[in-house]
């Protein structure tokens, strides 16, 4: 072998040990930090952050053992500038490639809430700050006072109930660190896909926020599904009569509190939302219906009825009627029935 050779031979040979060294390097950086801890570790990554800080908060949380680590070898690994911002779950148990994948292909971490189906607006700020997904007093200050633009709310009370009936009861699934006003939004969205477009396609000659204060009494007072058209045609009938609804929900509703049994002085209370002492409907829904509600509510069964209680069985379903005395038989034979069992 000449010299040339040798010289070309050495240079191949030095070539491929660097090369390997640096491969070996590289797969250094991007070892896990601990391979036997796979508990996790929820990070915010705000829009706009750099490397570097995405890698400091890395590093602080314990996910990774240094942040210039991992600014070296994302710049290695051509990942500068293509991490997303969001909220991820990481473990120290991951690798640098397996955190990288995470961030650049944007894959948050979500969290899931359950609004039941006849919740106030407080109940359910209630229920998504109990969640850990928001501050009480935050979201009640909101869904009072925000101004949230959706054709739907124009027509909804003007006052601080604005939203009540419109936060619409379902079970969400939501990226982790969305804030308050973000949540309200993603019901409003749903509102808007469900019962708004239910209610677009009906043709109802009542305005969308009639129809919604029709279906949260409906939600309120109907504890079977078969019957809610049949509680519908009750509302309809009497409001055509001019008779006042006498809604124990109502008044349930002004008193913020469920009775089983209301007082008299109870069915007196001064509101506009009291059935009992007004006509026609309340200012506003009483509660957020579901969208079986809404559907009674635009399609209600064809009837006289104008009465209807709880039957005796104790079940849940209701006796409906058109004649007042046998409303009152009725009525007794659930009361005589209720005090049996209690």
């Amino acid at each position: 072998m000449d010299l040339k050779k040798k010289i070309l031979f050495a240079a191949i040979c030095i070539v491929i040990i660097i090369a390997a060294a640096a491969a070996l390097y590289i797969g250094g950086l991007g070892k896990a930090l601990d391979s036997d801890n796979s508990q996790t570790v929820s990070i915010s990554i705000p829009s706009g952050s750099s490397t570097a800080q995405i890698g400091q908060m890395l590093e602080e949380k314990g996910v990774i053992a240094s942040a210039d680590k991992f600014r070296l070898w994302s710049r290695i690994k051509g990942y500068d500038s293509m991490y997303k911002a969001g909220t991820y779950n990481f473990s120290p148990s991951m690798n640098l490639q397996e955190i990288a994948d995470i961030i650049v292909g944007g894959k948050v971490s979500t969290v899931s809430f359950t609004i039941p189906e006849g919740y106030t607006v407080y109940q359910t700020a209630r229920a998504i700050s109990d969640k850990g997904l928001g501050d009480y007093d935050t979201f009640v200050s909101l869904i009072e006072a925000a101004d949230f633009d959706y054709d739907f709310l124009k027509g909804a009370q003007d006052n601080k109930n604005k939203l009540e009936g419109y936060l619409f009861p379902n079970t969400y699934t939501i990226d982790e660190g969305m804030d308050e006003k973000q949540i309200i939004e993603v019901m409003l969205d749903q509102f808007e896909k469900d019962p708004y477009s239910a209610y677009k396609k009906s043709g109802s000659s009542y305005s969308l926020n009639e129809i919604i204060t029709v279906a949260s009494i409906i939600e309120r007072e109907c504890k079977v599904d078969e019957e809610r058209p049949l509680v519908a045609s009750v509302i309809y009938n009497r409001l055509e009569k001019g008779m006042p609804l006498q809604m124990c929900s109502t008044v349930q509703y002004v008193l913020g509190k469920q009775k089983e049994v209301l007082t008299y002085a109870d069915t007196k209370i001064e509101s506009p939302y009291n059935t009992y002492i007004n006509p026609g409907l309340p200012p506003g829904p009483i509660c957020s219906p579901g969208l079986a509600a809404v559907e009674a509510a635009l399609n209600p069964a064809d009837t006289d009825y104008l009465y209807f209680v709880l039957s005796e069985k104790l079940d849940g379903t209701s006796n409906f009627s058109s004649d007042y005395t046998q409303f009152e038989k009725d009525k007794a034979a659930y009361d005589k029935a209720y005090r049996a069992a209690h």
